[in-house]
């Protein structure tokens, strides 16, 4: 599982220095072999990957499509939202049954499935733990599905990173390669999820570079590339090729916007840190009702959700269509402040419940709402020249991403693959640069790194 409990005593700490993945070095097959398989394993990984997509896609919309028939009836009867309490109790219970389900799932077949899942790909790369059991994919898209379907506020991109890598060793494995090329097969496969997962291919490759491996090797490079290319060209024949979110495009920001970007980043920068306390201390907090079975921690935090679903559907579950609102925007200043906090708050809590579920998505809607804010007050005490905070949303995105992750160029490739907001690229940079600055003088260490400490002490059970 991708916690920590308690008692880890370096989840805060800048002890977690970046290793070079060793293995990976030692990879000596044919390289034109590992070009070939890496296509074929990216392909796999975006067929997989698009196949997630689409399903959450549908449940999203039939929770959406039960809530909304449960009030039509329930108004058709002139019968006001409190006073329908079968509806009530049957989403509220749905959404709990659908969580612990997903949560027995990861501990009965699979527990390496629980949350994102890239901690455990980081782990495995790293050699600090073996590559778990091939039946960890369908326990990961069969949880995921009920998870995020649900309404946990989890991202897609986790369970599809994990699941890419997973395809691809064992691709690896099914052509007879040695370990160090199933390991690099491994890592390109996990790129290959993540530009599925978000319809990104150079930002699927760039985390394979920065996050996972953390240097740049010509090996890796390449087959993270075919990887990429191959799951992007598959992935689109089921998803199509727009952006994710559809975003107007804004005027190149001039030299006078700066200041504002680097307040940005530090404001990011610090709620970052403040959202990866948020994150390990809910984990540290389930960990001490440990006397409970995971099952019934999770049962009880998809109630909580059911009922934030039943008045508020909109808000619960991965929130994509509250981040291309929070766009299209402006909205109502304390309705952002409103939905950032319990955004906020909804994240970490989702996460605790040991299904499987990532991270990035929610961390999109953060930034772009925090973004948004930054860009409304700053339009209320400097409207001569501040800009549409409409584009302030955008790089929000990237510097609370990178405050989160340390990642800051996944962040900004992926932001502006997602968005096509290339003009912002000398904003987020600026934004980017504080935001990683700011949580590195506080040592605050990044979210996976802590994040990995958990995985690990799945090694002697």
């Amino acid at each position: 599982m991708d916690q920590v409990s308690p008692s880890e005593p370096a989840a805060d700490s800048m002890s977690h220095e970046p290793r070079p993945v060793g293995h990976l070095e030692q990879a000596t097959g044919s390289l034109p072999a590992i070009a070939a398989l890496s296509f074929v394993a990216g392909a796999a990984a975006g067929l997989v990957g698009a196949l997630f997509r689409l399903v959450l896609h549908q449940a999203d919309r039939f929770r959406n499509w039960a809530i909304a028939g449960l009030h039509s009836g329930d108004a058709a009867h002139g019968a006001n939202l409190w006073s329908n309490l079968g509806g009530l109790l049957l989403v509220t219970a749905a959404c709990a049954a659908a969580a612990a389900v997903a949560a027995w799932l990861v501990r009965r077949f699979s527990p390496f499935a629980s949350g994102s899942g890239i901690p455990h790909v980081e782990a495995v790369l790293l050699q600090d733990l073996p590559q778990a059991p091939y039946r960890l994919i369908p326990v990961k898209f069969v949880g995921g599905l009920l998870a995020i379907g649900s309404g946990l506020a989890l991202g897609r991109e986790g369970p599809s990173v994990q699941m890419g890598a997973s395809v691809a060793h064992l691709i690896g494995r099914i052509f007879r390669r040695q370990l160090p090329d199933c390991l690099v097969l491994l890592a390109a496969g996990a790129g290959a999820g993540l530009a599925t997962a978000f319809n990104a291919p150079i930002a699927g490759a760039i985390f394979v570079l920065e996050e996972l491996v953390r240097r740049f090797d010509t090996r890796i490079a390449i087959a993270t590339f075919g990887a990429s290319a191959g799951a992007i060209a598959v992935s689109r024949v089921f998803l199509g090729e727009q952006p994710d979110f559809a975003v107007q495009l804004q005027p190149y920001s001039g030299f006078a916007t700066v200041p504002l970007h680097l307040a940005l980043g530090v404001i990011a920068g610090l709620l970052g840190v403040g959202y990866n306390k948020t994150i390990l201390g809910t984990l540290a907090a389930t960990d001490r009702l440990n006397r409970w079975p995971v099952e019934v921690r999770a049962l009880m935090i998809g109630a909580a959700v059911g009922l934030i679903a039943w008045f508020a559907p909109n808000l619960v579950g991965g929130g994509d269509a509250i981040t291309q609102r929070t766009l299209v925007g402006p909205e109502p200043l304390r309705w952002v402040v409103l939905v950032f906090a319990l955004r906020f708050v909804l994240g970490p809590v989702s996460y605790a419940a040991r299904t499987p579920g990532g991270l990035f998505a929610p961390l999109l809607v953060l930034g772009a709402q925090s973004g948004l804010i930054f860009g409304i007050l700053c339009a209320q005490v400097f409207p001569e020249w501040a800009p549409d905070p409409r584009t302030l949303a955008v790089v929000g995105m990237a510097a609370f991403f990178t405050s989160v992750v340390r990642a800051p160029l996944t962040g900004i490739t992926l932001v502006t693959e997602m968005t096509g907001s290339f003009t912002m690229l000398l904003p987020m940079l600026s934004a980017c640069f504080a935001a990683m600055l700011v949580p590195t003088l506080l040592g605050n260490a990044p979210i996976y790194d802590s994040l990995r400490d958990g995985t690990l002490k799945l090694r002697d059970k």
